[in-house]
């Protein structure tokens, strides 16, 4: 890494780092020039399984570049986005006394995706009304679901297929656990993946976790799992676009980034479900039969609140600059 480097530039791309992705697998590559950022999709860690368009690839690499901005913002620059398209996310960087900085910047290592079962306490109709008031763009919606309401039921019934869909898939399962982390040897050595400790798991040899993990990849025991998980929170909460393009899913990673460091700062927990988004056949009838306009199912969370767990690792600087 060159030294010449503005430093202000490493810590923006480290909390850009910071991001959540499918699987921790941070599949993104930065380089820098004199007043500019560059990210780029890094297709040599993409899931072809579980994401084979690569949309929830580009939707991490549009929470990075929230990351990006909101910290650009704290550090004085005014930052604009240049390019954006399926090769690269550039952003211009001007140094300036004017900027208004983001109160947001100071969630976003704080942000977790926390998988544990939660309290079941329901979140307040002020939080609620904050969270709603997160707009956003023409192209992208986001519908709230109480459990117990109709619509949380159906999308409730959805995840439940999708987990009979892949988890009796054997090609998601592998895929799956090539990115499990089982002890701390493996996560030292890779810096990503889903670590043990996130999972509230004992850190075993790899081969011995490797047969314990396969006995629960199954599509009942990870719906009993999930009903009681889905159970426990507050609302489910859906993110649909209107084209299901890359340029939406970059937009809504911003949008998303955003709701979950608003989530962050009113002591929510929040979680994936999007095993309804990620399989084609299910998506496609949820897109029919929600009362959604017509818009394409994306992205699921799970909100409510429970205790912190274990935050994922991530790479050092220096591994994701070109």
């Amino acid at each position: 890494m060159n030294k010449t480097m503005n430093p202000d530039f490493l810590e923006i791309i480290r909390y850009a780092t910071k991001a959540p992705s499918g699987h921790n697998t941070q599949p993104w590559r930065f380089s820098l020039a004199e007043n500019t950022i560059s990210i780029r999709p890094n297709f040599e860690v993409a899931l072809p399984v579980v994401d084979g368009d690569n949309r929830e690839l580009y939707i991490s690499l549009g929470c990075a570049t929230e990351n990006q901005l909101i910290a650009a913002a704290h550090f004085g620059y005014e930052a604009h986005i240049v390019q954006c398209d399926t090769a690269e996310i550039k952003i211009e960087l001007t140094k300036s006394n004017q900027v208004v900085k983001d109160n947001l910047f100071h969630q976003i290592e704080r942000r977790q995706t926390n998988r544990s079962v939660y309290s079941s306490k329901k979140i307040g109709n002020e939080q609620l009304e904050k969270l709603q008031s997160i707009s956003p763009s023409e192209n992208l919606k986001i519908y709230f679901a109480e459990i117990g309401s109709p619509l949380a039921d159906t999308l409730s019934q959805y995840i439940a297929k999708g987990n009979e869909i892949q988890m009796s898939d054997k090609a998601f399962r592998e895929e799956l656990l090539s990115w499990m982390r089982f002890n701390g040897r493996q996560v030292k050595a890779t810096c990503n993946g889903l670590s043990y400790k996130v999972f509230g798991n004992p850190a075993l040899p790899d081969v011995i976790a490797k047969l314990i993990v396969r006995q629960f990849l199954k599509p009942n025991t990870q719906n009993k799992g999930d009903r009681k998980k889905i159970a426990f929170s507050s609302h489910l909460v859906l993110f649909t676009t209107k084209h299901n393009i890359v340029k939406e899913w970059i937009d809504l990673g911003r949008l998303l980034q955003r709701f979950c460091l608003t989530v962050t700062e009113l002591g929510i927990a929040s979680a994936y479900c999007n095993q309804p988004c990620e399989v084609v056949s299910l998506a496609n009838e949820l897109q029919k039969t929600l009362p959604i306009n017509g818009e394409y199912p994306t992205l699921l969370l799970r909100i409510g609140y429970a205790d912190p767990t274990p935050y994922s690792p991530r790479k050092k600087i220096e591994e994701v600059i070109e």
